[in-house]
């Protein structure tokens, strides 16, 4: 990006994709103040760098995400719980809140890549992405029932029944047990597992493809996913329609027709 990167973890660039590291791995990765900032800088900052296609989030080392560090974080927020500073507390969950709201806002598509523990805001992460690959060795918890919180936390009781049907969201947020791998895959959190060896690979391959693909209509796809939540059938046709309809005025669509009527494979360039 054009701004400088962050510091609180990884960032890379691999041509059209944007890699973004977790990167404590000592600490499986638990996300702090700052990092969660940042995060949502990032995602927001994303929607203005049209080089950037496609974004992949993942840990380094052998975890995704431990979630919310409980020195740097579960600690503080148990000081003003005890100095009674609702103010301070509710500017924390709607920081955390925004980071959801950014990565949905933002027009590429995200790909987590997800290997071992991926708990609490880690899930979260994983969830609001858009595709997310596993490995056999990946444990999914949204924990925040473990330390005495609600599952209702940063759009989970809005975002994981969709993707995994309501009695199985509801089973995860209220006990906080671990998701296992198998149950991830079958369930529909991951679109598939992969070996823990090849993730990375799958993932940048993955990102790759999406990135040479008409990336507008990509933005389109995933605002259209996202809108649709809150509307009718009806109204998501109707939607869809102006849509589409917006999709073919974009040279992508007469370079597939070309292409195709020359028996050729089109190369997308995003307009």
């Amino acid at each position: 990006m054009s701004a400088p990167a962050p510091r609180h973890f990884g960032w890379s660039l691999d041509g059209k994709v944007a890699r973004i590291t977790l990167s404590r791995p000592e600490r499986k990765n638990p996300l702090t103040f700052e990092s969660y900032t940042e995060l949502r800088e990032t995602f927001e900052r994303l929607r203005y760098e049209d080089g950037i296609k496609v974004v992949t989030i993942t840990g380094s080392g052998e975890n995704f995400s431990s979630g919310g560090d409980v020195h740097e974080i579960i600690g503080p927020l148990v000081a003003m719980r005890e100095q009674h500073q609702m103010d301070k507390l509710l500017a924390f969950t709607r920081l955390t809140g925004a980071v959801v709201k950014a990565m949905r806002a933002c027009p590429q598509p995200i790909i987590a890549a997800v290997d071992g523990v991926c708990a609490g805001a880690g899930a979260i992460l994983a969830m609001a992405s858009d595709l997310r690959l596993g490995t056999t060795r990946s444990k999914v918890a949204f924990l925040f029932t473990r330390v005495g919180l609600s599952g209702a936390d940063m759009g989970a009781c809005a975002i994981l029944p969709r993707l995994i049907g309501q009695g199985r969201a509801a089973e995860l947020l209220f006990t906080g047990r671990f998701m296992s791998a198998e149950e991830g895959e079958r369930w529909g959190f991951f679109n598939r597992l992969v070996d823990p060896k090849a993730l990375d690979a799958d993932a940048l391959a993955l990102a790759k493809s999406l990135a040479d693909g008409p990336t507008f209509a990509h933005g389109i796809t995933k605002s259209s996913l996202h809108a649709e939540w809150s509307m009718s059938v009806d109204q998501a046709v109707d939607a869809e329609a102006e849509a589409q309809a917006i999709c073919m005025q974009t040279e992508d669509f007469a370079r597939a027709y070309h292409a195709f009527v020359a028996k050729q494979t089109p190369r997308f360039e995003g307009n």
